[in-house]
């Protein structure tokens, strides 16, 4: 669950997002989707992320996840749950 979302300064392309992964486990995390995106929608929905990847520093700032998307150019589109799950469920 996408707890606040604001976009990276001095980037077009970056938001950064912190996530609730459940358990009072929050993560964030930095993805390239502000032309697609108005952070403010993001709050409080749910997304899926995979969350098992090597920390990566993008602009001075510490990514610990990317979450999932699909399409290209004006197709693009990010992927959520049809009803509420528990924060940090799993992808089956």
């Amino acid at each position: 669950t996408v707890k606040s979302a604001e976009p990276v300064p001095d980037s077009d392309k970056l938001l950064r997002l912190v996530v609730d992964f459940g358990e009072g486990t929050s993560r964030q995390i930095l993805s390239g989707i502000a032309e697609y995106v108005e952070p403010s929608i993001l709050v409080g929905r749910q997304f899926p992320f995979v969350t098992n990847l090597e920390p990566r520093v993008i602009r001075g700032l510490v990514s610990n996840g990317m979450i999932l998307a699909v399409g290209a150019g004006e197709s693009f589109a990010l992927l959520s749950p049809t009803r509420p799950v528990s924060s940090g469920s799993r992808i089956r």
